[in-house]
C-alpha cells in the first residue's frame, strides 16, 4: 500500500509570528518545523502502511528557501521520500493554488492508494485544502476522520461530527483529513533521524509541475492591511439597589434577546 501524506512545514508556533512588511504575509524566512496536525497524518500513512503488510509513505510539501527540517522530522519518523515544492514565484498562493501545487506534487510521486492530510495548517486554518486536493485529482474526499482503516480496496472511516461520529466508506484511491488524536504520532528514534538525513527529497519548481499562474497573479487578491483588534470597551457595572433585575431586563430587551 502506498500513501503520500501532505506535510506542512511552518513557523515555530513557540516563537511570536512577524509580517512581512512588503506584503503583510507570513515571515517564513527561518527554521520551518512539520505542523502538529500533519504528525498524526504521517502517523496515520505509517500504520495503513504497517498494516498492509508492506509498501511505503511519501511526502508532499510548500516551502520556501527549500526548507526540509519539518520533512526530516516525518522522514525520521518513517516515511520513505518526499517531493518538496519551492519557488519564489509561489509567495502569496491562496489556498485552491496551493492544492494545485500539492496536487501536481501527488502526481509526480506516482499512483497512490491513500492521500492522507490533517483538516487544516495551524498557521492557515483555511480547513480548504484537502478537499480541494480531492476535486483536483477527481478522488473521493472524507474529512474529519477520526479514525482511518483499509479493508481490501475499501476505505472505512469514523468521520468526527458535533453528535459522535459517521461511519463512511470509500472506494480506493482516495483523500482523507484526519483530526488530532486519530492516532498517537511516534517519536523519531535516533536512528530515524540519521537515517532521514539519507533519505531522498526532490525539490521541485512550480513550473517544474505545470501550475500556472501561482503566487499574487494566481489568488488574484492581495492583503492591503493589517490592523490589531480593537480593545474591548467596558462594560456596564449594575448594583443591585432592589431594581437591578429591571435594568437587566430592559438592557436584554435592547438587544433582542427577550
Amino acid at each position: 500500500m502506498n500513501v503520500i501524506v501532505c506535510a506542512k512545514q511552518i513557523p515555530d508556533p513557540a516563537v511570536p509570528g512577524e509580517l512581512n512588511p512588503a506584503d503583510n504575509t507570513l515571515k517564513r524566512d527561518g527554521k520551518l518545523i512539520l505542523d502538529e496536525s500533519d504528525m498524526y497524518g504521517v502517523e496515520m500513512a505509517l500504520q495503513l502502511v504497517d498494516a498492509a503488510g508492506g509498501g511505503e509513505v511519501s511526502l508532499v510539501s510548500m516551502a520556501p528557501n527549500g526548507e526540509v527540517s519539518g520533512l526530516r522530522t516525518a522522514l525520521a519518523m518513517g516515511a520513505a521520500k518526499a517531493v518538496l515544492v519551492s519557488d519564489p514565484e509561489l509567495a502569496g498562493s491562496d489556498a485552491l493554488t496551493t492544492a494545485k501545487v500539492l496536487a501536481a506534487a501527488t502526481k509526480r510521486l506516482g499512483e497512490a492508494d491513500l492521500i492522507i492530510a490533517g483538516t487544516e495548517s495551524s498557521d492557515g486554518y483555511t480547513g480548504t485544502v484537502p478537499e480541494q486536493i480531492a476535486e483536483i485529482l477527481g478522488l473521493p474526499s472524507i474529512t474529519f476522520a477520526k479514525s482511518v482503516a483499509v479493508d481490501g480496496g475499501t476505505l472505512k472511516v469514523n468521520r468526527q461530527t458535533e453528535a459522535g461520529y459517521d461511519e463512511v466508506t470509500s472506494t480506493l484511491p482516495a483523500v482523507v483529513s484526519v483530526t488530532a488524536g486519530v492516532v498517537e504520532p511516534r517519536y523519531p528514534s535516533f536512528k530515524g533521524i540519521m537515517a532521514a538525513k539519507s533519505k531522498p527529497v526532490e525539490t521541485v519548481t512550480a513550473a517544474d509541475l505545470g501550475v500556472t499562474p501561482v503566487g499574487w497573479a494566481g489568488a488574484g487578491q492581495q492583503i492591503v492591511d493589517v490592523a490589531a483588534a480593537p480593545a474591548r470597551a467596558a462594560g456596564e457595572v449594575i448594583e443591585d439597589d432592589g431594581e437591578a433585575h429591571l435594568k437587566i431586563v430592559d438592557f436584554l430587551d435592547g438587544l433582542k434577546v427577550i
